[in-house]
């Protein structure tokens, strides 16, 4: 499967310009994150890019959302790896995330929206006026981004990733895409 397979499965199956974003995000920093620990970048990235791919197709529904998208992304001919990661990265099946390319998933997805978060409240709302410090100093306001689970992002560690480095590699890779994510 290439990139353009991929977007172009996302354009067919999601509307919110919001979800695509969150998804593209998800890509790059999963892109990035695959250079630091020396596994496929394409993989990886279509990983990010495709893992929400069923959000509107479920409504939201947590307990069918990435069981549907795991089967879309095994029919669009994603590897099983793919596959995998897709359905284990919502807790709500029970499924352990037990590869690199699991955990990356699993910690990466609720990282986007604590960065979108702190891009949002600057006063230009960009990506190129946030800090990693303040994005940590964020992290640690638990009602900031709420819906950011820190646990789940705290498991970079099962990466070999101090959260400081990740919390940085994260926004770096989003200010690489800032303009598709119109911060």
């Amino acid at each position: 499967m290439t990139r353009k397979e991929a977007l172009d499965s996302i354009k067919a199956n999601v509307e919110n310009g919001n979800l695509i974003k969150h998804m593209l995000a998800t890509e790059a920093i999963m892109r990035a994150l695959a250079k630091r620990l020396g596994e496929d970048d394409e993989e990886w990235g279509l990983t990010g890019l495709l893992h929400d791919i069923d959000m509107e197709l479920t409504e939201g529904d947590m307990s069918s959302h990435s069981k549907l998208g795991a089967d879309l992304v095994r029919e669009m001919g994603a590897n099983e790896a793919i596959v995998h990661a897709v359905l284990c990265h919502n807790p709500a099946h029970g499924v352990t995330p037990e590869t690199k390319l699991d955990k990356a998933l699993f910690c990466v997805d609720p990282l986007t929206g604590l960065i979108v978060a702190a891009a949002l409240v600057r006063p230009d709302k960009k990506l190129a006026s946030v800090e990693a410090k303040s994005v940590k100093k964020r992290f640690k306001e638990k009602s900031f981004a709420a819906g950011a689970n820190r646990e789940q992002i705290s498991q970079c560690t099962e990466l070999g990733l101090e959260l400081d480095e990740f919390l940085e590699l994260g926004l770096r890779a989003m200010k690489r895409v800032a303009a598709d994510l119109g911060l």
